[in-house]
């Protein structure tokens, strides 16, 4: 491994550390009370259990299988 590989490695280091600061940011704060993408209500305990949510769990759990394959 010479220079140029680690200042890539950490190069990909710093970028997946802002990506991570920046979901803890995102989350933080007050939930919705209505799913924004179904508009049914997200349950109490779950709003408390992620702050910031903005999806009830079959929502977001929808979303990150798309996410996952690409698809948006």
């Amino acid at each position: 491994m010479d220079v140029a590989d680690l200042a890539q490695d950490n190069d990909f280091n710093e970028a997946a550390l802002q990506i991570h600061n920046t979901r803890i940011q995102r989350r933080s704060g007050p939930s919705a009370y209505r799913c924004d993408e179904c508009g049914d209500a997200i349950p109490e305990e779950r709003r408390q259990a992620e702050p910031g949510t903005e999806h009830c769990v079959d929502c977001k759990s929808a979303l990150d299988h798309l996410r996952k394959r690409g698809i948006r």
